[in-house]
């Protein structure tokens, strides 16, 4: 039995503009706007949700089924993996395609210009679910294409197989009641604190209305740690709000939060994976996430599973699984 990780995969482009954009930008010619930043400084780093979250499950030494699709330019990336171990058998490469990509321009004041080009995630409903052969126990929907998203909750609730639903960034795709049907029977609702907010508003659903509709709910909220909320329909029964909050793990030092969220995921789906509790889910998540934030780039933890075993039970005072 293994994790499924459904979610996008892509390259980041990373450049530093060694001034300030607020130097090159007038404001009275916002509306025409025709500016060209040199960048002497240029970092690519292999990304994307459903990548970030499998790399860091091998690292607990899971071996995840990762299932999205990438471009013709996957070649060095696809040698990153096999280095790392995450297997690829269920990565459908499209020949027509660049594999997504985010372009960011950071300024001295850490502003920054970002495009994305989506490219193969768009088409990530074409790597079939259905075509998985090998037994799964839990499956995420992290953020993809819109329709891969859909499709691939919908499968995993059809069988009975637990799943964790992350919109992240794609939550502003979703209707509010796409949104509810994406949420509706999952296993775990896992968002940070603005996409809680967000699903909020857009669902016009209250915490007790969305508890009543999940196993549970998970809040991300950077430095000030996590909250797990229990769902399911005993909240309509006790009214209550069985809420556990989890403190951050304090990082050794702070160099790039890029995939801090991504790393907690992995700490979820290892909990449910060995039949741990959700809060322990969420202690192993705020410690990946402070070892990721002490690193640079999304995929930077190279600390191996019984490293990460012995840090869990120093920090927490119990064992690890």
């Amino acid at each position: 039995m293994s994790v499924l990780v459904t979610g996008s995969i892509a390259i980041d482009q990373i450049m530093v503009f060694p001034d300030k954009f607020l130097n090159h930008i007038l404001p009275d010619k916002i509306h025409t706007l025709n500016v060209a930043f040199m960048v002497p400084e240029l970092k690519r780093q292999w990304g994307g949700t459903g990548a970030n979250i499998a790399y860091n499950l091998r690292r607990l030494g899971v071996d995840p089924i990762l299932l999205g699709t990438v471009g013709h330019d996957f070649g060095a990336y696809a040698e990153w993996m096999d280095r790392h171990g995450v297997r690829r058998d269920h990565v459908r490469v499209l020949d027509d395609c660049f594999t997504a990509q985010c372009f960011i321009t950071t300024d001295l004041d850490n502003n920054q210009i970002t495009s994305f080009h989506s490219g193969a995630m768009d088409r990530a409903h074409e790597a079939a679910i259905g075509a998985v052969s090998h037994p799964i126990r839990v499956g995420i929907v992290a953020p993809n294409g819109k329709r891969a998203m859909v499709e691939n909750a919908r499968w995993l609730k059809q069988r009975g197989i637990p799943c964790v639903v992350d919109p992240g960034q794609g939550l502003p795709m979703f209707e509010p009641r796409e949104l509810i049907e994406l949420l509706d029977g999952a296993s775990v609702y896992v968002v940070n604190d603005y996409e809680w907010a967000l699903t909020l508003e857009k669902t016009g659903l209250d915490e007790e209305g969305i508890a009543a509709r999940v196993g549970a709910v998970v809040v991300t909220r950077g430095e000030k740690g996590s909250r797990v909320r229990r769902g399911g329909h005993e909240a309509l029964v006790r009214m209550e709000r069985e809420s556990t909050e989890v403190p951050t793990v304090k990082p050794e030092r702070v160099v790039d939060p890029t995939g801090c969220g991504d790393a907690y995921r992995a700490g979820i789906l290892y909990a449910m994976l060995q039949d741990m509790s959700l809060e322990d889910g969420a202690r192993l998540g705020s410690l990946l996430g402070s070892l990721k934030v002490a690193r640079s780039g999304p995929q930077s933890i190279e600390i191996g599973a019984a490293e990460l075993r012995a840090i869990f039970a120093r920090e927490f005072g119990q064992p690890l699984r």
